[in-house]
């Protein structure tokens, strides 16, 4: 049974990872993706360890045995099990959060509204599911809805890790921009990638 949490936002970008990770086959994990220096299996390590430390940051226990942002690329399980139990322990994490206070993160604004956590935790997921999506050739799973649900929390949190190295610059946005495109142009990622690009 999939874990739930009172967060919609977070359900849905937690489906969009879990639905991209389970179309994937073993020949996908050594793809090139838009995160440059990480190929499809560097990128679920590092979406699976970040929900791990949203989780730990709340229960204040678990939380990833490597480091997510130097990610080793190989797997000791299966993606799907690496990002399962990854959600799970997030979900379960969340499901706990009173959605009227705050919640402690482990990123360096430290404690957040919960609806702002939720939304960061949310945001790499389905973020990171486009990421792998569009580098194994699925369509992609960020819609123009939850992309706009997404934006607000991007532009609560993203300037300051952009100094840390985990967002790059922003790209400039198109003139005919979607809500996903927009989004995905401010974490700076071409809405257009492909393996080739």
């Amino acid at each position: 049974m999939t874990a739930t949490t009172t967060w919609t936002i977070l359900d849905r970008a937690y489906a969009a990872l879990r639905d991209t990770t389970a179309a994937l086959t073993a020949a996908d994990l050594d793809r090139a993706t838009p995160c440059v220096e990480w190929n499809v299996a560097q990128v679920l390590q590092h979406s699976a360890g970040d929900q791990l430390a949203f989780a730990s940051a709340i229960t204040g226990q678990g939380g990833p045995t490597e480091d997510p942002f130097a990610p080793s690329g190989i797997l000791a399980g299966t993606p799907v099990d690496l990002v399962e139990s990854a959600l799970t322990a997030s979900a379960a994490a969340f499901a706990t959060v009173d959605p009227s206070g705050t919640t402690p993160t482990p990123l360096p604004h430290g404690a957040l509204p919960a609806a702002t956590a939720a939304g960061a935790a949310a945001l790499d997921a389905g973020v990171h599911a486009w990421d792998v999506a569009v580098a194994t050739g699925q369509r992609s799973p960020l819609d123009d809805d939850l992309a706009a649900q997404l934006l607000p929390v991007a532009r609560a949190i993203v300037e300051p890790l952009r100094q840390y190295g985990a967002y790059v610059p922003a790209l400039t946005p198109g003139e005919h921009d979607g809500a996903a495109a927009h989004l995905l142009r401010y974490l700076g990622r071409d809405p257009h990638w492909t393996p080739e690009s």
